[in-house]
């Protein structure tokens, strides 16, 4: 009897993952336990292993495609075993409806099937949010049922009709870590009402504090592993900003997890510091440093990128000045770091030359309004100015 191997569901968000690579081929034996194949979900890796020991008999996803959850990835079996149609199998695993208790007269069936759409729970959403006709959607499951990807298709044909008479140079799919950023970043833009305060820091303290840690300590630490230590202390100084919204009630953390934004070749992720006020400077330098390496490499493992409680996103080292850092959901705020450049400064009626760095503090208005929020910045900006990271 075969087995079906199906994307699974690695938290209650997940709706869909990305095939990242095949470690076993059609024909190939397999163990129980072994790993079958490598899946991205929710910005971590998954290695799935495998649930029977046998052959893969069939694979029906490539590598870099996404596949909703609950749909047939894979199937395995014996050397020879007949498999049966794709679908036969999907009707054998889509729930069994419950046999309907009142008899419908031919006359309202008639009607039913003229009003009526088969079509997917995920088709079903996704027209929903597009305000798309699902009667106008071609159909191509079995029985002629719509399902994502088909509406995804018909949402492509109307954007290509938008785009005529303009010529397009490359479309690029939307899949994979790029997709679960885009809808991040919507579910941040749509339901956290954002503030953004500026503040200037004079950095001339922490130049100096990182020389002197090269020079007498041989320890080389970035600009953004001392900003998470600063952070970390102002956090337990002001709990509500390391809080979440949950309907009826906002919740404090009790442990200091920080997150700092990364950029990748496949897009941006979050690795998680947790405890950060509780760890050195130097080992929080090397955990970040490490997480940095697993990122850029497609390693982070789900606990890497979870429980975060706060946010880092620095674009310094790309001369950006000042931005407005969009909240990693369902954080309560996220700090954007700027470049550190020489200003001039009034100092007591004189004018000096200072490495000046603009912060930028986005945070949840539901949660914190802005004179809390502006004294946590208060807190934060003394803390960095006089390297107060104990």
């Amino acid at each position: 009897m075969v087995t079906m191997v199906k994307m699974p569901k690695s938290d209650l968000t997940m709706e869909r993952g990305t095939i990242l690579k095949w470690y076993k081929r059609e024909g190939d034996k397999i163990m129980k336990g072994e790993p079958l194949v490598q899946i991205m979900a929710q910005k971590s890796t998954i290695d799935l292993e495998s649930s029977v020991s046998g052959t893969v008999l069939k694979t029906l996803a490539e590598e870099n495609e996404d596949v909703p959850v609950g749909k047939i990835i894979a199937i395995l079996g014996e050397p020879g075993e007949e498999i049966p149609s794709l679908e036969a199998l999907e009707e054998e695993a889509r729930p069994k409806a419950l046999e309907p208790i009142l008899e419908v007269s031919p006359k309202l069936e008639e009607v039913k099937s003229h009003v009526e759409v088969r079509a997917s729970p995920l088709a079903r959403k996704l027209a929903k949010e597009h305000g798309i006709d699902l009667r106008e959607v071609e159909g191509t499951g079995p029985g002629g049922r719509v399902t994502e990807s088909d509406v995804q298709r018909y949402l492509e044909a109307k954007a290509a009709l938008k785009v005529e008479g303009r010529k397009v140079k490359e479309s690029l799919p939307v899949t994979g870590l790029r997709r679960i950023v885009a809808e991040r970043m919507v579910i941040s833009a749509t339901t956290a009402p954002r503030i953004t305060l500026f503040m200037e820091v004079d950095a001339s303290g922490i130049k100096a504090f990182r020389e002197r840690l090269k020079f007498f300590e041989n320890l080389q630490v970035s600009y953004t592993d001392i900003l998470v230590k600063a952070v970390a202390k102002a956090l337990r100084e002001h709990p509500i900003m390391n809080s979440t919204f949950d309907g009826d009630s906002i919740k404090i953390f009790e442990d200091v997890n920080i997150g700092v934004a990364v950029a990748t070749d496949m897009g941006l992720v979050v690795p998680v510091i947790h405890n950060a006020d509780k760890l050195p400077l130097s080992e929080v330098s090397e955990k970040i440093r490490v997480l940095a390496e697993k990122a850029r490499d497609n390693r982070l493992e789900r606990a890497d990128v979870s429980n975060g409680t706060f946010t880092i996103t620095n674009l310094g080292m790309y001369d950006v000045d000042t931005f407005t850092p969009l909240i990693n959901p369902p954080e309560c705020a996220i700090l954007g770091v700027g470049r550190i450049a020489e200003k001039p400064v009034v100092n007591a009626g004189r004018i000096e030359i200072k490495p000046m760095m603009t912060l930028s503090l986005s945070f949840d208005h539901r949660i914190v309004d802005g004179a809390p929020a502006s004294r946590f910045m208060q807190t934060l900006k003394k803390i960095i100015e006089g390297v107060d990271l104990t």
